[in-house]
């Protein structure tokens, strides 16, 4: 089961805003756009869908470190680095493709959360076991062996995989 999931994208001329680069809310959305899809993938979304729950949102923490600008390619990696009882910590990192410069490095609190009242549920197992954590001490191996895309001739990325 792959541990890091990276989602590729050819950044849109619309994600610029008045200062000439990627506005910050635009990170934001590629990070959850990059969750939602390892969700998916993992089988995570239709485990929490037949246990009557769902995911929200507690905390985000982004980092930005690097501008990204229109038609750059850029990779979003994402990976569940912990499970608590009513919650789990995804983190993420956002690479421009070209040179593998670190744009953005960020995580997310999730909690896990009845679909019909709202309140806080215990993480059944089989969600739990959708993934496969990755631990704090092993990001920086994990992320290093990493094969980034290379762009497709046609300006966009030729690769959306697991890892």
């Amino acid at each position: 089961m792959p541990q890091i999931y990276q989602y590729a994208l050819t950044v849109p001329e619309n994600a610029v805003d008045v200062n000439g680069h990627v506005n910050n809310i635009e990170y934001l959305r590629w990070m959850q756009d990059a969750a939602v899809l390892h969700s998916d993938i993992q089988g995570c979304t239709k485990a929490t869908i037949a246990a009557g729950a769902t995911w929200v949102v507690r905390t985000h923490h982004i980092e930005y470190l690097r501008p990204a600008f229109a038609g750059e390619n850029i990779a979003v990696l994402t990976w569940v680095s912990n499970f608590r009882r009513v919650k789990s910590l995804r983190k993420y990192r956002i690479i421009r493709i070209e040179d593998r410069a670190v744009l953005v490095d960020g995580e997310t609190d999730w909690v896990f959360v009845d679909a019909r009242t709202g309140r806080l549920r215990s993480i059944p197992p089989n969600v739990m076991t959708s993934f496969e954590l990755l631990p704090k001490d092993k990001e920086e191996e994990f992320i290093n062996r990493i094969k980034i895309p290379a762009p497709c001739p046609d300006g966009g990325v030729c690769v959306e995989e697991n890892w």
